[in-house]
Parts: C-alpha cells; structure tokens; sequence
C-alpha cells in the first residue's frame, strides 16, 4: 500500500534562519520557494539525495511545539548518513549543539541527535555499522 514517506513538513517560526538551516547547514537542495500572500505565508520545497522532499513553511502566529517532556505525535525526523562523526564535526563547525554519538543496542549503528533552530528534534543515523561510541557515552 505505501511505496516511501514522499514528503515532511515542517512549519518554522523564523522563515529567513530555518531556509538557512536547511540549505546552507543540511545542504538541501532548493526546488521551489513561493509566498502566499493570501496565508501571508511561506513555502519552501527541499530536496533530499534519495528524492525525498521538505517542505518548509511559515505561518504567522503559529504555536511553539511541545517538545519536552515528549508530547504524542512526532517524535523526530531521522536522516540516514554515510559518517556519523564527520556529520556532527560539520554541523559542530556551523555553531549546531550536536549531542554524544551514541549506539543503537539494536543494529549497532551510531546515531546522534541534534535541533533545528525551532528545536525539532533531529537525528543522524549513519548507514553502515560501526562499533565505536564517543568515550563515556552509553548506547541506546
């Protein structure tokens, strides 16, 4: 019945520093921007290497997302990645709060997690198996 998740959409409270997150941070590929003056709104679709796609969106006066402690609903948006030292050495380079790698108990993959500017929890799980964790980090 369902082939893939197509698309995720994430409405921001900072259009300008989020489209900057997303593009220059993430390095996501812009696909098309429009404004909705009508919804004086918004929307930014971005690119993912496997064609999956973001769509960014602005609303005035949209709630803050509960987050801590976790509220039902999403609870975080995982991208797979080739390295997952070197994808926090990255974001860490950019000034983003990465958290300790840590190690899933399950698939001995290394994940780690980090925020978009609105706190969205985001995580890094890297795609081939490696055993080593940040030193003094448990796994998950």
């Amino acid at each position: 019945m369902l082939l893939r998740i197509h698309h995720v959409a994430i409405i921001c409270s900072d259009y300008a520093v989020s489209k900057r997150f997303y593009t220059e941070v993430l390095g996501l590929r812009v696909l098309a921007e429009q404004y909705r003056a009508e919804r004086q709104s918004y929307k930014l679709d971005l690119a993912l290497p496997d064609g999956g796609q973001i769509e960014l969106f602005s609303f005035p006066g949209a709630p803050a997302r509960p987050s801590y402690p976790e509220a039902q609903g999403l609870r975080h948006l995982a991208f797979e990645v080739e390295d997952v030292h070197a994808c926090c050495a990255a974001l860490r380079a950019q000034g983003v709060a990465v958290e300790p790698i840590r190690l899933d108990a399950h698939t001995q993959r290394r994940f780690s997690f980090f925020a978009d500017p609105d706190g969205l929890p985001l995580e890094l799980y890297e795609r081939s198996v490696r055993e080593e964790v940040e030193p003094g980090q448990p796994s998950a």
